[in-house]
């Protein structure tokens, strides 16, 4: 679900180019705050999809809602425990 959820977010990313030394910009205007930039427009995509990926994890962990985007939703954090 949430590799759906990822993949609905890039797909209303916007991409500029902007005067940096990673001059590729990218954004979801859905999603508060996701935002990434990168040397070359593949870099930027893999940096955004790190960024979504991020910003779900922290809402989930913080019980602020995700909005549903692409007809996908996410409403609640499963607890996976990893032991050594």
């Amino acid at each position: 679900m949430i590799t759906e959820y990822i993949e609905a977010a890039l797909s209303k990313a916007k991409y500029e180019m902007i005067e940096d030394e990673e001059p590729f910009y990218g954004e979801v205007p859905e999603l508060e705050g996701v935002w990434a930039t990168g040397k070359t427009l593949e870099e930027c995509r893999k940096n955004l999809v790190e960024v979504i990926d991020g910003w779900i994890i922290v809402r989930l962990r913080k019980g602020l809602p995700l909005p549903p985007i692409g007809g996908y939703k996410i409403e609640e954090l499963s607890t996976v425990e990893v032991s050594a």
